[in-house]
């Protein structure tokens, strides 16, 4: 690594606030340990977790850096011991627990996996952390299979357009919900059978109009609140509810009986805690199930906006605004 420089560029949050806090600054360059690859970050993907950290609201696991991003695509520029599945120069893309936002960041080997040469760097950048979510999330967790019915939430979000593709690339009906017009013609466009706009209709009415009155087989939520209630009447009979964040809120109050009476199943899962050994069987599964339709380019992320690494602030407030559709990503 004697080649490599000792400091590097890397976005740092001076105190928690809104995005004006996002500082670039350079930090040491940190050094693979075991079992541990450094990469060239050429793309970093913006996610929502990233904003609830900038507030103060989602610190890093103990063993993580405090640089911003879950995500990254470049090339392996050092080993740790013991580290063998990549070689040096290895374009790549990684899942990572944080240090995104930087020239260099460290990944697990086996969170890594090769970037497919159907993506561009910038699209590989913003597949991890929508990839592995929505794949132990729906199609783990919820077992979707072909021909049930995935209503997803927040359907032009990176993960919702993530979920959009997968579903529909696995051979289930779609059901996405969106906040406007042009939002849901989106969802439609990249593949959704049904859009609702939530903020003009009613998803439950939707939902079951759409399924003739069964309800959906899965049900891909991160709003919370009052939206727990509403999923559990649009769910069908052993419809399964998975629950990846809480946007509206973390409590609800509920009338269990459609719970019981459908025997539905409603779990939950963060992702960012796990071990490596676990992200590691969901980047196997990546691997055997969804990298042979990226390779084919039978799906692929949707790209919204890319800004370079020094205006992580604007790409903040564009994730904030909720106006993107697809994945924001920040370029080196």
């Amino acid at each position: 690594m004697s080649n490599l420089p000792e400091m590097m560029r890397a976005v740092i949050a001076a105190g928690p606030g809104g995005p004006e806090v996002l500082q670039l600054g350079t930090r040491p360059r940190p050094s693979p340990r075991e079992g541990e690859i450094l990469i060239a970050v050429e793309a970093a993907g913006v996610n929502r977790p990233d904003v609830f950290q900038r507030q103060g609201l989602y610190p890093p696991p103990p063993d993580a850096p405090d640089i911003l991003g879950l995500e990254v695509a470049g090339t392996v520029a050092a080993r740790g011991p013991g580290a063998t599945r990549h070689q040096l120069g290895d374009r790549i893309l990684a899942l990572v627990p944080g240090g995104g936002y930087a020239q260099y960041c460290l990944a697990h080997e086996s969170n890594a996996l090769p970037a497919p040469a159907s993506l561009t760097i910038v699209e590989a950048g913003g597949v991890p952390e929508t990839f592995f979510t929505v794949w132990t999330n729906v199609f783990e967790s919820g077992a979707l299979k072909a021909g049930e019915t995935l209503l997803v939430h927040g359907g032009t979000s990176g993960i919702g357009t993530t979920a959009i593709a997968l579903a529909k690339a696995f051979g289930a009906k779609v059901i996405a919900t969106a906040g406007s017009p042009e939002k849901t013609a989106a969802c439609l466009r990249l593949g959704a059978d049904v859009a609702i706009d939530y903020r003009a209709e009613d998803f439950v009415a939707e939902t079951l109009k759409a399924t003739d009155q069964r309800g959906a087989d899965v049900i891909l939520d991160m709003v919370g609140g009052d939206y727990v209630a509403r999923n559990y009447a649009a769910a069908a009979p052993r419809g399964r509810i998975v629950q990846i964040a809480h946007l509206s809120g973390p409590k609800a109050t509920l009338d269990l009986r459609p719970l019981m009476v459908k025997r539905l199943v409603h779990t939950g899962s963060t992702l960012r805690p796990r071990s490596a050994a676990e992200k590691a069987a969901i980047a196997e599964a990546l691997r055997a199930r969804v990298w042979p339709l990226l390779s084919e380019g039978r799906c692929k992320p949707v790209i919204d906006s890319t800004f370079p690494l020094a205006e992580a602030a604007k790409a903040h407030a564009r994730i904030e605004s909720s106006a993107h559709i697809g994945k924001i990503v920040l370029t080196m």
